[in-house]
């Protein structure tokens, strides 16, 4: 069964945004009964992020669930650089042809996520603005981050978003978007042109740790208040013990207004040695 990842975060509007993560969360069983389980609280702004492959079979079952949208993680269109990218054994076009599934079923606006690394596919970063411009999609660059110990993150390897937008301008003009609400971490552009918008999200460069409003429940009950922790909270046991809502709202609360993560501001190479959990643990 694959890991599955609650992301929450709450806008300044009031809207509560859960999104369903990983690992990869189509691959968990009964996938559509956990998000008919969510939209049946109400008031919730339901989205799930994925890898694509499955996603052409699911999207219209996910969508009937009552999944809002999709986002869908692709980080090359050649299919070379897109396996040495994602060490999957996988073709785009089924990744492609899950976006294509997912917007028919409903599931939009969708938006394509696409981490770009040094010397692996800053290449591909207009060939993937040109075949999503126009598309109804809202592609984002987000900068290679140093998430856990295994991918061998260095700052080399970083294409700043700076670099990303001037290398779109060049051929395709662009202009800043102001956020849809405060607190928002993807910084948006849009085509001069009117014709869409991209967004990059730069967590290296310009942290955006004291706006953040992030939490992540793991499959052991684990709450996570940052991207970068290094230890969780244990709410299973709380829910498990019968605790009213009053106390574990109190207990939330309490361990928001107690976080210091600060990770990507005071990131150097003391922080860069510290215990972190792999991504597919806690989830993107």
């Amino acid at each position: 069964m694959g890991r599955t990842i609650l992301f929450c975060h709450t806008t300044s509007h009031g809207v509560e945004k859960v999104r369903l993560t990983g690992g990869e969360p189509l691959l968990r069983k009964r996938i559509e009964r956990l998000v008919a389980m969510l939209a049946e609280i109400g008031g919730l702004d339901l989205t799930l992020t994925t890898n694509g492959a499955l996603l052409a079979r699911k999207a219209r079952e996910l969508k009937d669930a009552g999944l809002d949208r999709v986002s869908v993680s692709l980080d090359a269109l050649d299919d070379g650089v897109f396996r040495a990218m994602n060490d999957v054994d996988f073709p785009v076009a089924r990744v492609l042809e899950g976006i294509d599934a997912a917007a028919a079923a409903g599931l939009a606006p969708i938006k394509i996520n696409m981490v770009v690394k040094r010397g692996m596919n800053e290449d591909e970063i207009l060939p993937m603005a040109r075949r999503f411009k126009g598309s109804g999609h809202i592609l984002r660059f987000i900068e290679y981050m140093d998430v856990g110990h295994t991918n061998g993150w260095r700052m080399d390897d970083v294409v700043p978003s700076a670099e990303v937008i001037r290398a779109i301008a060049r051929e395709l003009p662009l202009e800043p978007v102001d956020p849809n609400y405060p607190g928002e971490v993807a910084q948006r552009w849009r085509y001069t042109d009117g014709i869409g918008e991209v967004g990059v999200i730069s967590s290296v460069t310009q942290a955006f740790c004291r706006d953040c409003t992030r939490a992540r429940l793991a499959t052991d009950g684990k709450l996570y208040t940052c991207l970068f922790a290094t230890t969780g909270h244990d709410l299973r046991s709380l829910l498990r013990s019968g605790s009213s809502d009053d106390e574990i709202g109190n207990y939330l609360a309490a361990i928001w207004h107690r976080r210091e993560d600060r990770y990507s501001e005071v990131r150097s190479q003391n922080t860069l040695a510290l215990p972190k959990i792999e991504m597919s643990y806690i989830g993107g």
